[in-house]
């Protein structure tokens, strides 16, 4: 009965199909909950139009962090970046929770110079001394995009969590590799470190290639940045939010994007 109040939920808050909004990224790991004295977890990463189905472009991950239990940095391996999908395995060596990302963010600006309209694209640390002398019009957004998952060998911990204060970041109010089928799971979405109030959470449940109903709602965070799923069904789930605040004057604008990509278990 529990699971069929959820899954009557999840249908009427049905939101666009998926196809309705391409490119999306994803990061989906072969499994989240592994026992045993250590573990391998494989990777698949991609850009595409349905969640975890490489059909588009691979991923670049130039900003890919596996976080260990410790806080030690893990080094990925068999790294592969093929046509439509990029690849990689964890080598999972102590108990506890990974946290597993790949972080870009930079400046976007553009500015006029000699009457012509120009673009530049840098690191916030280069921004505004790389701008050539006389540009003018200068409009400029700080870009900010995390993309992430997590994986648990034995014991969850949470010590991978500490965030970090910049762009949109999660904060598991429940652990993400201790989610059920039928039952409600919280988490908190912060924005630069502070709450991310009234926010729109995207959340898609893999599997689209073999049904005819995308299965996707939107939950909205409260004003403690916090939002709440009820998972209707076991399965690989993908999780997007995003907030932009455009450039007035001097003052940069934000584009801050973030996914996760999360296990339910029947």
């Amino acid at each position: 009965m529990k699971k069929t109040v959820a899954l009557l939920a999840f249908a009427a808050a049905l939101a666009a199909p998926l196809a309705a909004q391409a490119h999306r990224a994803w990061m989906a790991p072969t499994s989240t909950s592994l026992s045993g004295a250590d573990a391998w977890v494989g990777f698949d990463a991609g850009m595409s139009n349905g969640v975890f189905i490489p059909d588009h472009a691979a991923m670049r991950m130039t900003g890919l962090v596996v976080t260990a239990p410790d806080g030690s940095t893990v080094q990925p391996e068999h790294l592969m970046q093929a046509q439509y999908r990029t690849t990689f395995d964890v080598h999972l060596t102590q108990n506890g929770t990974y946290k597993v990302a790949n972080v870009m963010g930079g400046v976007m600006a553009s500015y006029t110079l000699n009457g012509e309209q120009k673009r530049w694209r840098g690191t916030a640390a280069e921004f505004p001394a790389a701008l050539p002398q006389g540009a003018t019009d200068v409009q400029a957004t700080r870009t900010a995009s995390r993309i992430e998952t997590f994986v648990t060998l034995n014991n969850p911990t949470d010590t991978v969590f500490k965030t970090t204060g910049e762009g949109l970041e999660l904060v598991p109010v429940t652990h993400p590799n201790d989610l059920v089928a039928g039952e409600a799971a919280s988490f908190k979405l912060l924005k630069d470190g502070q709450p991310a109030a009234d926010l729109d959470v995207v959340v898609a449940r893999g599997g689209l290639r073999y049904r005819d109903n995308p299965e996707e709602m939107t939950v909205k965070t409260g004003a403690d940045g916090v939002f709440t799923v009820t998972w209707p069904e076991a399965g690989l789930y993908w999780l997007n939010a995003s907030v932009r605040t455009p450039a007035q004057g001097e003052t940069l604008g934000s584009n801050a994007n973030y996914v996760a990509v999360m296990e339910v278990l029947p």
